[in-house]
This record gives structure tokens, sequence and C-alpha cells, in this order.
């Protein structure tokens, strides 16, 4: 996205910032039962090279099928509402994240999105690191009690 000739300096108006407003979301990407995507940030629509970005928005008291994303990490930021979070091969583990935290889902990990409020939407920011739209949805029914794991930093183990 240069001017074409080597060693010639960017054209940084077309090939800097890309600000996507809010009503320019794309609702046309692979849905997961339960939830709503829409991307902001893909090579085609801003030129990103290596992550996707966009939003995803769980109605009151509702729940994704359980999922993976293949080989991508996904980061969520949860910017309104309450997520309950349940992954490993038989949703076995959950945990809790509200406004502000951020949850990484790793590579492969079978995970459901839950909206842990029967009164107000989930509204969240997804980050993954690559373009491919990868959705494996999973049949897995869930254990009926998972076990909570609490947050433990591994760079502060004593802040905990």
């Amino acid at each position: 996205m240069g001017t074409g000739e080597p060693g010639a300096a960017p054209d940084w108006r077309t090939a800097g910032v890309r600000v996507i407003p809010a009503d320019a979301l794309d609702p046309n990407t692979p849905q997961t039962p339960g939830m709503h995507r829409a991307a902001a940030v893909t090579q085609a629509r801003a030129g990103s090279q290596n992550l996707w970005a966009g939003t995803v928005t769980i109605h009151p008291g509702a729940k994704t099928g359980a999922h993976h994303h293949g080989e991508l990490e996904s980061v969520i930021y949860v910017i309104r509402g309450r997520a309950r979070m349940r992954w490993g091969a038989n949703l076995e583990f959950t945990a809790e994240a509200g406004p502000g935290s951020f949850i990484l889902v790793p590579p492969f990990v079978p995970h459901q999105e839950i909206n842990a409020l029967d009164d107000q939407p989930l509204e969240c920011v997804v980050i993954r690191s690559g373009q491919e739209p990868i959705v494996v949805d999973l049949d897995i029914t869930g254990v009926v009690a998972p076990e909570t794991v609490p947050w433990v930093d591994p760079t502060h183990p004593g802040d905990g």
C-alpha cells in the first residue's frame, strides 16, 4: 500500500490509521448459535494483516453453543454486562468477567459464552490472531456443575 516505487514513503492517507464507525460494522461473519458477531477490522475491510476484531452481543440470559476457533487466539473485552465462560472438553471449568475485564481463549479450547444476567445484554469486543473466520461448532452438553477457576497472575503470584 505504498506509492509503488521501491524505497518510497508509504501513502499514509490510504495506508495509515483506519477508523471504522460503530454503524459500519459487518454482520456477515460466521455466527455461533446464541450470539451475534459483527466484524470491524479485517484484511478486506481495513487492510489488517494479522488481526480480526469485531463485536459480540449475547442477549439477556442467553448462551452460545460450544465451539472453538481452531489455531486462533481470541481476546474478549467485556464492555457491558457479565460474561460467564465455560471451557474444557466437557465445559467443566467456569469463570466470570464484568465490564473492563479481558478474557483470553487459547487456540483449540472448547468454550461457551453465557450472559450471566437475565436483564441486560452482554456486549464485548473480540480480537483474534488471524483473518480466517474459523468457528468450529461442537456437540458438547457440558457437566452439570463446572469447577470455578479463579484468576492467578503468574507474574505477580503474591498479589492474588
